[in-house]
């Protein structure tokens, strides 16, 4: 069962999760890749990651670029689900 993060938690957030920014209830992370396809690529890997979590983000893509917000609609506030799906999509990048 997903639990809200406390602010410890929260604030080691710039620690674990360094390419996020922090909202009062959401991450957000936005990246650029060389073209369409490649983003469209990235984008299905995240979405085959976020079904099989059950977590899913909100997000959009225009042309080469695709922003992500993540924040547990149902808790009202950013999750330990938020966590781990943002620090799976970072694994999906490269270093």
């Amino acid at each position: 069962m997903a639990s809200l993060l406390t602010s410890d938690q929260r604030q080691q957030l710039g620690t674990t999760l360094p390419c996020w920014t922090l909202t009062a209830d959401r991450l957000r992370r936005d990246l650029q890749f060389s073209d369409f396809v490649e983003a469209f690529g990235f984008m299905s890997q995240v979405a085959l990651l976020a079904e099989s979590r059950g977590h899913h983000p909100n997000w959009s893509n225009v042309y080469n670029r695709v922003s992500i917000e993540l924040t547990t609609h149902d808790l009202g506030g950013l999750s330990d689900l938020d966590v781990d799906l943002a620090a799976a999509i970072d694994a999906l990048l490269p270093a």
